[in-house]
């Protein structure tokens, strides 16, 4: 037998868990080749040739992904998976999520000042680094996954159910962490743009050209501390509860926190935690079904939405960022190659530990997933909010290309290692 026929007997040959490793190869694929034609399908509606999705309604497509489209999603699939003992069971879904964030995001810290990315890109290379796909690419791969009847999770129809309900309770982590800490971190600079000329390094003191004009607003926030001292000292006990109510909304950036899809899933959490209020909106016979099923529909049109935003965004070309090439490919290594391998070291380490439910392969590989994935495209959606879409569509353009390597080696290894 030739050298050849032994390889291929090898490549068709069965792995522990049912499944060809050209099987595997296609469960890692194929989702990441989809949101590629979203997102080239994204780019053709944008160009001169078409022109239906131009800057500004590229821009109006996220806001209402945001505001609309993502909260559907989650709080209608959330709200149908979890319940209380499941919280309890499933706690260390949001935890893998948070670490996720910090491992990458101090990947991202020591990878940016290595390669030291143009000004004002440093806290951009961080997030985009840090930051991974939890939830849309994830949907997508397990869907697919489950689809195949000859799939290592057995049951299609459980195996899709259980890896859905897994993902869906690990989003509103990560809708938080991108609410917060991406939001924050993709700031514009002081010069209020990301346009600046990347020769031109901003000058510390640009902003101290008159002492007056710094004290003035130290001056007047003093004045108006004055008067509410004097509104609060002459308010009744309730005003004064009011007034500080106000004070700790506004110091503790809540009105920044509680966006829609944070207050979406506080309030799946809280009506599936509730038996009776469960039956009475999530489940196919409740007299409020009706409302979850609209969110269903909703939400179903989130991941194609945010994937035309984000390949409209590629207009002007994936090298047209001002990023430039040493950059970019730091970001696409760290996040493919660098970030995974301590990822499975923390759920590794978990398992040992005894913080997984014993015997599920498929919180297990989820949990994997979470540290695999390509950039998040909706942190993508926030940079474009912020003003450096355009940089952030090329990361995410190249991301997904090498992803489509990256992912399937990546399943194979842990197919291999779960089965």
């Amino acid at each position: 037998m030739s050298s050849m026929e032994r390889l291929l007997m090898a490549i068709e040959n069965q792995s522990p868990g049912g499944q060809s490793l050209l099987g595997s190869i296609k469960i890692a694929v194929l989702p990441i080749v989809k949101v590629f034609t979203m997102c080239s399908l994204g780019l053709l509606m944008a160009s001169k040739y078409v022109n239906i999705l131009p800057a500004s309604g590229r821009r109006l497509l996220n806001g209402l992904v945001f505001s609309l489209l993502l909260p559907c999603l989650i709080f209608s699939q959330l709200g149908q998976a979890v319940t209380l003992e499941k919280m309890l069971d499933w706690w260390f879904i949001p935890v893998n999520v948070v670490l996720s964030s910090i491992v990458g995001s101090i990947i991202g810290f020591i990878v940016a000042s290595i390669v030291r990315p143009p000004y004002p890109f440093f806290k951009f290379t961080i997030i985009h680094i840090g930051i991974g796909n939890i939830g849309n690419v994830p949907l997508v791969l397990i869907g697919a996954l489950c689809r195949d009847q000859n799939n290592p999770f057995g049951d299609s129809l459980k195996c899709s159910t259980d890896g859905t309900a897994y993902i869906s309770f690990g989003q509103w982590v990560g809708a938080i962490i991108l609410y917060t800490y991406v939001f924050n971190m993709l700031a514009p600079p002081p010069e209020g743009t990301f346009d600046i000329d990347h020769e031109r390094l901003p000058l510390k003191s640009s902003t101290k050209v008159d002492g007056s004009t710094e004290q003035a607003p130290l001056l007047a926030r003093e004045e108006g501390e004055e008067e509410d001292n004097l509104v609060v000292s002459s308010a009744s006990g309730k005003s004064k509860i009011k007034l500080l109510l106000g004070f700790l909304y506004d110091k503790l950036k809540l009105k920044q926190i509680l966006q829609p899809p944070i207050i979406a899933s506080i309030l799946a959490m809280t009506l599936g935690a509730v038996p009776f209020l469960k039956k009475l909106i999530f489940t196919p016979e409740a007299p409020l079904f009706f409302f979850t099923d609209s969110c269903m529909i909703l939400g179903e049109a989130m991941i194609p939405c945010i994937l035309l935003a984000l390949g409209g965004n590629l207009i002007d070309g994936p090298g047209s960022s001002k990023l430039g090439f040493r950059t970019t490919a730091a970001i696409v290594f760290a996040r493919l190659v660098l970030v995974p391998p301590v990822g499975l070291g923390i759920v590794t380490l978990a398992d040992k530990l005894g913080f997984l439910p014993a015997d599920d392969k498929m919180f297990r590989f989820v949990l994997l997933l979470q540290h695999s994935m390509p950039t998040s495209v909706l942190s993508g959606a926030v940079a474009n909010l912020r003003g450096c879409g355009r940089e952030a569509a090329a990361v995410l353009f190249w991301v997904h290309i090498f992803a489509v390597i990256s992912m399937a080696g990546w399943i194979v290894l842990y197919l291999s290692i779960l089965f």
